[in-house]
């Protein structure tokens, strides 16, 4: 028996056999609809005395059938046969209304939301007669055609309520809307042509807009609730578009919600998930991003509303992490993280759950384990736990021969991006890997230093470390599976904790360093703040650092200014820190 979706409350099994009879009705492949099946519907929908919708597929099959509006009928992202920018559902929607006016908006986005070939509103009058032999007819008053329309083509539509992304708005799709039509006029317009041209059209504008498609094309969501300010507001969010550019993805938009609390089942409301789904609809988005961790049944739940992959945070840095692994023990750490961050996912996860090879968030090499039984991960999790431990040890001798040989040690730490590897490289003249991305390097690198002694000017030599980048609200998988590199630091003699003196939020990246080191199973040595980027700096906030941190250094590593300031300090640092040891 065919299933009829929407409120059926009050229903006579007379008028649902009706409603069920109409999936036997065949419309031709090249028409929108006939006077029959308008006529028909509409007499049903008079006897129920609500709205009802059919969708028809282009082979003129009708295969859903609602009592309700469009908006309270539409299908589920995920059940659609076709999804993307560039091309329509394959579906077309006749539904009836109660009262006399043009489509509203809330049809004509629930249109939009399923990119359909076509809705039709039929407008009914509340009467009408059964003719001799059972058709029906005189029930519908006047119908218009709606389809959506191109974005080169169209004039777009700016919601009041629309939250502003910097200066921008969302950009709302368009639709063309016909004058009233008769039936008959209805019937004569041919569905393939307008498909066909309209298909045409979305295929040429979304080749024009496609930035690469080796890239995810990504919606930034963020989340602003009650205990975070409007500046930790923004500055999350553009932490989040870099991590996004750093892993290989497009941010095409960013979504901005303000709530007291996170929505347990979806993080934003009703009302903004489906604004979610229609600019990722809008903009052919692949890829939707939040600003924090999601909860397995709130990925299920989001992509089941909005029709495409959704992932946080985490997972993002996670495919950062992935991609910038080089060594054996830094991909060992990478998998780790990522299949216990994955374990408790893989309930759930549907179709989204073989995701391997391309894509943020699907890269790195634990994403062929996704598909396998839990108990073959945990089996997997237990092996990789023991070659950290291992490596762990390893790392342990080393520092202590090390240590056997008197040579002091001092550990780079710092805000992802800070320019630790360029500092290294400074100092040491080594030839680490440095760009302006996050997490540009994960491994550990050790380099010997040689520095003027703290009271003799002699020199002496030194080992400094390159640390993988602190990042605000380090995901726990991470800083358990990176432990033995993080061992680095409490291990190391004193730090060089180094600040990107040219970000905006220096000062939430000092705290946040801090927050973390504070973790640490063992207290690190004393630590010596070394501003970066000077160069890049305003007066004013030269200023106040040197105001708020009198003890600190100032360099430029790219420019190599204050290097020679900053080996003596380094020296009168060390010597304190053996004195102190």
């Amino acid at each position: 028996m065919e299933t009829i979706f929407g409120n059926l409350q009050g229903l006579k099994s007379s008028q649902l056999k009706q409603l069920q009879r109409l999936y036997h009705q065949r419309i031709p492949g090249d028409r929108i609809t006939t006077p029959e099946f308008s006529q028909r519907l509409a007499a049903i929908s008079t006897e129920v005395n609500q709205p009802v919708c059919a969708y028809i597929n282009r082979r003129g099959q009708v295969i859903r059938v609602g009592v309700g509006t469009p908006r309270q009928t539409q299908i589920p992202p995920l059940e659609l046969p076709r999804y993307g920018a560039e091309r329509l559902s394959g579906i077309r929607c006749i539904a009836t209304h109660l009262k006399p006016e043009p489509p509203n908006e809330a049809a004509l986005t629930a249109m939009a939301l399923q990119r359909l070939d076509a809705l039709v509103v039929l407008n009914i009058t509340g009467t009408g007669f059964t003719r001799r032999g059972g058709g029906s007819t005189g029930y519908v008053k006047e119908a218009y055609l709606a389809h959506l329309t191109p974005q080169e083509s169209r004039t777009l539509i700016t919601s009041p309520a629309a939250p502003k992304v910097g200066e921008s708005q969302i950009q709302s799709p368009s639709w063309n809307i016909s004058p009233p039509l008769d039936l008959d006029d209805l019937a004569d317009q041919d569905l393939v042509d307008l498909v066909e041209n309209l298909e045409a059209e979305f295929q040429r504008e979304f080749v024009a807009q496609e930035v690469d498609a080796d890239h995810d094309r990504v919606l930034i969501v963020g989340l602003m609730t009650s205990e975070m300010t409007p500046l930790q507001f923004q500055d999350t969010l553009l932490e989040l578009g870099r991590l996004v550019d750093t892993a290989g993805g497009d941010v095409l938009q960013t979504i901005q919600q303000k709530r007291s609390r996170v929505h347990p089942q979806t993080v934003v409301g009703e009302g903004k998930v489906q604004e979610i789904a229609l600019t990722a609809q809008t903009l052919g988005v692949n890829l939707v991003v939040f600003d924090r961790d999601l909860s397995p049944s709130q990925v299920r739940n989001l992509e089941m509303q909005i029709g495409i992959r959704v992932v946080d945070r985490t997972e993002v840095i996670l495919d950062i992490f992935a991609q910038r692994a080089q060594s054996r023990a830094g991909k060992l750490q990478v998998e780790l993280a990522q299949l216990e961050y994955m374990q408790p996912r893989l309930a759930g996860r549907g179709r989204t759950m073989s995701r391997l090879g391309g894509g943020i968030g699907t890269r790195g090499p634990g994403e062929t384990k996704l598909e396998t039984e839990r108990r073959a991960i945990g089996q997997r999790i237990s092996r990789l736990q023991k070659e950290v431990d291992q490596l762990q040890a390893h790392r342990s001798r080393l520092r202590q021969r090390r240590q056997h040989q008197e040579v002091p040690s001092v550990a780079l730490v710092g805000y992802t991006n800070a320019g630790k590897s360029t500092l290294l490289n400074a100092l040491t003249n080594a030839e680490v890997y440095t760009a302006d991305q996050l997490f540009a390097t994960l491994d550990p690198t050790t380099r010997r230093l040689v520095i003027p002694h703290g009271e003799t000017d002699e020199h002496q030599e030194i080992l400094i470390t390159d640390t993988v980048g602190f990042i605000h609200e380090l995901p726990a998988s991470l800083v358990d599976a990176f432990r033995a590199t993080l061992e680095e630091v409490t291990e190391a003699d004193a730090l060089l904790h180094l600040v990107d003196l040219s970000h905006p939020a220096w000062l939430r990246h000092i705290r946040s360093v801090r927050e973390i080191l504070a973790q640490m199973p063992i207290t690190p040595g004393p630590a010596l703040v070394v501003f970066n980027k000077i160069d890049e700096a305003d007066s004013e906030t030269l200023a106040l650092a040197r105001e708020e941190f009198p003890l600190a250094v100032f360099i430029s590593a790219s420019q190599r200014l204050g290097l020679e300031t900053l080996r003596h300090r380094l020296a009168q640092l060390i010597e304190y820190a053996v004195d102190c040891g």
